[in-house]
Formats: structure tokens, C-alpha cells, sequence
């Protein structure tokens, strides 16, 4: 069991990006963040950590992204052995990787997230459960709202970093309006950034982490004075189609789980559950 550990992400695509393709949606995060770090020409500013762990003979069992300071990204299948977790959590510590926490398939995450624990010596709680889907073919939403989707300019950046930054406290418990301010300037420049506009700007959604056949959809919000009329189904639908029909195969989109009306909405506009995901965050042992 040994740990290759790649300083380039290109190389590391080369690598992995073959074997991850062969389930494309379920390993769309990690493909997708990948690909990501090799288009940006200062990916070096993200301090990636980028490993596979490898048995005897060059077989891949696990593999693992990070872009601190967020969490350990894995990608493995049952083959992923205490023995790979081990080698890994190995390689992290004698690298001085600061681990935060770690997000994968639930079983893979459930299972790491313990052997860390019993290796590190730091307690390990939930943080989110969720659910990866795949659309194929857009139904189109049975009460469509008036208005239409259209790519938000420069024009929209204070409104987009604001949305962002609701969407960040509201579904992942951040407050970062400097990273919100950021993320809406540089997403609206490269025309992800996409608008439900009824009258005036109501929804939001985003085109993110392109893969070879797919990409996924982000950063759905509406204000709370406007849900329940929906503008998210009409926003993530027409997207959706869009990117469809920009030649992708599939669009994938995560839930989380604790939100039934998400999860209700999406299934009906067309998306169909892949696979659950389990995201822990590592604490300090209590002595």
C-alpha cells in the first residue's frame, strides 16, 4: 500500500480523471473541483493536496482532494481498506495537512471520519447530510412563473454577493461576505451566474464544476419575502435545459437533506437521487 501524491493537478487528472469518469455523476465534486484547479492558472494559491493511494501493482483504491482550508474530499469504492485509510491519514499527518473535516459517499465518509478518529484522536460530528441527483431530461415545472432566465452581469454583482452570502449562512453556516464579494465578481465574469427575472432579478442559480459530460447546478437561492411561487423551480428548469442543451449529458445538483422542499422540488423538475453524501467535521478529543 503507498501513497502517490501529485504537485501538478493536471497530472493528477491524468491519473484519476479516467477512472472517476467511469461514474461520472457520483464522483462529479471531486472531478469537478479537479478540473477546476488545472483551468485556473493560479491554482497554486489554493495549496491543494492531491493523492491517490495505490496497492502493490499501481490499482488505485482511493482518492483524495483538498483545498484547505476546506475539508478532505474522497472518492473509493468497498475496496478502500482501513489499511488505504490508514496509508492516507499516514501521508496527511507527516505532510502537516491540516484536516478539518472530510466529505464523501456516506458509507466511505462514515467509515474514514472513524478511523480517523481512532488514529488521530479527534471526535468527529455530522455536519450536513445530503443527496447528489442527476437530470437527463428537464420536466418542465407544472405552475411555470412569468419572467425568464437570464446570465447576470456586472450590473448584478451587489445583488449576487448578497444572495451568495444569504445562501452561505443560510445552507452551509458561513459568514464570509469578503469570499461572498469575491466569488460573485469572478463567477459573474466567467457567465455562471444565472437570474430568474420577474420584473427585476427573484431567483438564482449557478453553473458550476464542469466534468466531461456534465456540469452542476449551485447556489440556489430566493429571498424568503419571495419563495413559494416558484421561481427556484423555474430558475434551476431552464437552466438545467440550457446547459442540456450546451451539449452536457447530465446537470447534478446537491441537497440538503434536512430541507424536504428542495428535495421535493428538484425530483420534480426531473432529478433523480444518485447517491447520499456525508460531510464530518473533526474536533479536538475531549481529554
Amino acid at each position: 500500500m503507498r501513497v502517490e501524491t501529485y504537485a501538478r493537478p493536471q497530472l493528477f487528472l491524468d491519473r484519476v480523471g479516467p477512472l472517476l469518469e467511469e461514474n461520472e455523476s457520483a464522483n462529479s465534486l471531486i472531478l469537478g473541483i479537479s478540473r477546476r484547479l488545472v483551468e485556473h492558472a493560479d491554482w497554486e494559491a489554493y495549496s491543494p493536496y492531491l493523492g491517490v493511494v495505490e496497492e502493490d501493482g499501481g490499482r488505485e483504491i482511493l482518492i483524495a482532494v483538498m483545498t484547505p482550508p476546506h475539508n478532505l474530499l474522497l472518492a473509493g469504492g468497498p475496496q478502500a481498506s482501513e489499511a488505504a485509510m490508514d496509508a492516507l491519514i499516514d501521508n496527511l499527518n507527516q505532510g502537516g495537512w491540516p484536516v478539518p473535516g472530510v466529505m464523501a459517499e456516506k458509507q466511505l465518509a462514515g467509515r474514514f471520519a472513524a478511523r480517523w478518529s481512532q488514529r488521530v484522536g479527534q471526535a468527529f460530528l455530522v455536519r450536513t447530510l445530503e443527496r447528489l441527483y442527476e437530470l437527463r431530461q428537464v420536466i418542465p415545472p407544472a405552475n411555470r412563473p412569468t419572467g425568464s432566465l437570464r446570465r447576470a452581469t456586472a450590473e448584478d454583482e451587489d445583488l449576487v454577493a448578497r444572495w451568495l452570502l444569504a445562501f452561505m449562512r443560510e445552507a452551509v453556516r458561513r459568514d464570509e461576505p469578503e469570499e461572498a464579494r469575491k466569488t460573485a465578481a469572478n463567477r459573474i465574469a466567467s457567465g455562471d451566474v444565472f437570474l430568474w427575472d420577474d420584473q427585476g432579478p427573484v431567483s438564482m442559480a449557478l453553473r458550476s464544476r464542469p466534468t466531461a459530460r456534465g456540469y452542476t447546478v449551485s447556489y440556489v437561492y430566493t429571498p424568503p419575502d419571495l419563495r413559494g411561487r416558484g421561481y427556484a423551480s423555474a430558475c434551476v428548469a431552464a437552466l438545467s435545459q440550457h446547459l442540456l442543451d450546451s451539449g452536457k449529458s447530465f446537470c447534478n445538483l446537491f441537497t440538503d437533506l434536512s430541507n424536504p422542499t428542495s428535495n421535493d422540488i428538484y425530483q420534480k423538475i426531473g432529478y433523480r437521487p444518485v447517491c447520499d453524501f456525508t460531510e464530518y467535521t473533526f474536533e479536538q478529543a475531549e481529554p
